[in-house]
């Protein structure tokens, strides 16, 4: 079955969002497991943590294969394996050190089925399409991301927690039927091999327009995952200890939901604002407000639950502004050969910020006193440090403008 361009996209992206349905069903029932299993913050940063390590540790030899052999293979298996590790969640888990286990599990399935599965529809879609093409497919995570935390809340108050798990696990297994079905392998010209070897990133690390979006996805990364890996636990400390209470009138799983599916637009406007405006500008902008937000929102908790709820509202679109244009600013400047290392260098660096981001924000948070003001002020406050170190990448790697964006203004000279 042949499908049209509009139609290979929305497949991929169907696809997305069935894998990242378990995406953040941890963090959704944090304040539960955390009770449950008498785990610290720390603790419970570990367990957020392990699924980007397990990412991390997978994506350089998974992506990197890409240039290599089909995608499709790759994201087939690392599809059943995420489905694999969300059933053994469920049926195994009992405590912090299997929980580890399987979630590292579930992040190598990520691995192999996010850029992958980029790479897949990268390879049928044309050169003109293919900005506003991640741009869409990179909503479809957060998409996904965003569904997993009522799903998750809806199942642990229904059958139980261990379905929370289940359920996306076998979502995982129903995304790699539909790319079975509905992707077509990839031809032979878009498996360029290049002269070097798998794991060799040097011509990689040599591309400064390519690296200029890594290093903003990494801090990108830093800031979203701890966003998302905490923004439950702390809606309900806000909720009971804030001016007012308030925490019943709004679910907490509920308002990341609709703060993660909010943010989703401003990522696709915020890669056509790159491309009407210049994207190095553009991005340096929404990371310095994303910033500005990370030092205001955690001391937000002593003010009525309402307020922070529209803080964490605000933060929702500033912490998915940038997220597609950097990674089709990274996509769009590798070299011929090279997208597929590209990629991979861009999810190890970027993943590697999304396991630091939810383990140092609970390092912070204990350190700080734990359940406490200032030590929630204080753990958003050290992203905003992290996220200040994308606009200075900016300014130094200087990267070039992609295909079909346009130039920033300038002002006309004036003949002499």
């Amino acid at each position: 079955m042949r499908l049209s361009t509009v139609g290979l996209i929305a497949a991929v992206c169907a696809a997305e969002v069935l894998t990242m349905l378990g995406f953040s069903t941890f963090a959704a029932l944090l304040p539960f497991f955390r009770e449950a299993w008498g785990l610290s913050n720390t603790d419970a940063g570990w367990i957020s943590a392990i699924f980007f390590a397990g990412y991390t540790l997978a994506v350089p030899v998974l992506v990197s294969l890409t240039d290599r052999v089909d995608p499709k293979r790759i994201y087939l298996l690392s599809a059943a394996l995420a489905g694999a590790a969300g059933l053994g969640f469920a049926v195994f888990a009992e405590g912090f050190w299997s929980a580890l286990l399987f979630r590292g599990l579930a992040g190598v399935g990520l691995a192999g089925t996010y850029m992958p599965g980029l790479k897949a529809l990268s390879d049928h879609v044309g050169t003109e399409h293919q900005s506003r093409a991640v741009a869409f497919y990179t909503s479809s995570f957060g998409i996904g991301a965003a569904l997993s935390f009522p799903l998750a809340s809806l199942l642990a108050e229904g059958p139980g927690w261990r379905w929370a798990f289940a359920g996306p696990g076998a979502a995982a297994v129903l995304a790699g039927l539909l790319v079975l079905l509905l992707v077509p392998r990839s031809a032979p010209h878009h498996l360029q091999a290049p002269d070097t070897a798998l794991l060799d990133f040097r011509p990689v690390l040599r591309n400064r327009s390519a690296l200029a979006y890594t290093l903003c996805y990494t801090v990108h990364n830093w800031e979203l995952f701890g966003f998302r890996s905490w923004i439950v636990a702390f809606l309900v400390f806000a909720g009971a200890n804030g001016a007012g209470g308030g925490a019943r009138l709004l679910d907490p799983t509920v308002i990341a939901a609709v703060v993660i599916l909010l943010g989703m637009p401003t990522s696709i406007l915020g890669n056509e604002l790159s491309m009407r405006f210049g994207r190095r500008r553009t991005v340096a902008l929404i990371m310095a407000a994303s910033a500005l937000l990370c030092f205001t929102i955690g001391f937000t908790a002593a003010l009525p639950y309402l307020v922070v709820v529209l803080f964490c509202v605000l933060q929702g679109f500033t912490v998915s502004g940038e997220s597609a244009s950097v990674t089709a600013g990274a996509l769009g400047s590798a070299a011929p050969g090279y997208r597929g290392a590209t990629m991979a260098m861009h999810s190890t660096l970027g993943f590697t910020g999304s396991f630091f981001g939810p383990l140092v924000f609970g390092l912070v948070l204990d350190l700080a006193g734990g359940q406490s003001v200032l030590a929630w002020g204080l753990a958003f406050g050290h992203m905003g440090l992290v996220m200040l170190g994308g606009p200075l990448a900016l300014a130094l790697l200087r990267p070039k403008p992609l295909p079909g964006d346009r130039a920033p203004a300038t002002a006309p000279k004036r003949d002499a």
